[in-house]
């Protein structure tokens, strides 16, 4: 019999991160998650929008190039292709200034998103793409119809508001956050952070969300299955940079995650390798093959931590 393959669809933001010194490179953390999904094997839908413009076409030729499907990326005359400037601190984290009223902060709903929603197996979408009106409206459309969604909360400053998060999450099936994340919407709702699985307890109850991930940087990531706690440790590697790092964790938990028999650890274990892999490599969406990576990960041998 053959093999099920899973679909996932990716909502938001597909742009160029422009970087000093550097041609542009394609980014965006919903086209990053499903560049790593597509990696691993899994049908992808990127519903987006860009420019018709030079940089929009460019844009649209490099994904076809990679044979990720681009049907649900619009193009529109009425606004430009996404750029951001991009740069990368002595510590090798990243920061962004994201211009607004770019082809993505108006992406249309269409009777074709619905239909691809409808065969999917997951919804990944963040908090960036809600920034407008136009594409909120649209994001709000599809999270009726998908039936798992996975919110990578992802805050860029000033582009989040707490009314939007608290709909947002309401809708939620699994929600991931950095360490950061977690204690500024703990914040936002005027809860005491006491300690993570106190913080995670609350989510659960507030608003219904079965799954939770936490990544914490050097001290690994934390995965809350209902009642279940499952903490693995980061895989030591020379640090490139960590553009995309978190994209590609989310995309290694959910190309197992998807496969209903896969156990937690099988989960966390290939969250925790590519995720890893990828901060090892230059850029957001390098260049690999899933041996390229499967050859990392079978050096590696991962455990549970106790919590």
């Amino acid at each position: 019999m053959q093999e099920k393959k899973y679909k996932a669809v990716c909502f938001g933001e597909v742009l160029w991160d422009i970087f000093p010194g550097e041609q542009r490179r394609i980014g965006g953390a919903p086209f990053n998650v499903a560049y790593h999904l597509f990696k691993m094997g899994l049908d992808v839908e990127m519903i987006s929008s860009v420019g018709d413009d030079e940089l929009g076409h460019e844009l649209l030729q490099k994904i076809k190039n990679w044979q990720i499907p681009t049907d649900h990326i619009q193009v529109t005359e009425e606004h430009p292709t996404s750029t951001v400037i991009a740069s990368v601190d002595e510590n090798n984290d990243a920061h962004y200034d994201i211009v607004e009223n770019v082809a993505w902060d108006f992406i249309e709903p269409t009777q074709e998103n619905q239909k691809v929603l409808s065969t999917a197996d997951a919804l990944v979408f963040g908090t960036l793409a809600a920034r407008n009106e136009k594409s909120k409206s649209t994001l709000f459309q599809l999270l009726e119809v998908s039936s798992y969604n996975v919110f990578d909360i992802n805050l860029r400053e000033p582009y989040y508001d707490i009314r939007i998060i608290n709909e947002l999450l309401h809708k939620t099936h699994l929600a991931k956050f950095n360490k950061a994340e977690l204690r500024m919407v703990l914040d936002f709702f005027k809860k005491e952070y006491k300690d993570e699985k106190d913080s995670i307890r609350y989510l659960q109850d507030q608003f219904e969300i079965r799954e939770i991930i936490v990544s914490k940087g050097s001290k690994g990531a934390l995965y809350a299955q209902e009642d279940h706690f499952y903490l693995y440790p980061t895989i030591p590697v020379e640090v490139k940079d960590t553009v995309g790092s978190g994209d590609s964790f989310l995309a290694g938990f959910l190309s197992k995650r998807l496969q209903k028999e896969a156990s937690a650890h099988e989960i966390m274990a290939q969250a925790v390798s590519l995720g890893a892999f990828i901060t090892s490599q230059e850029g957001a969406c390098p260049e690999y093959t899933q041996e390229d990576f499967f050859k990392f990960k079978g050096k590696h041998e991962l455990s549970a931590l106790s919590f």
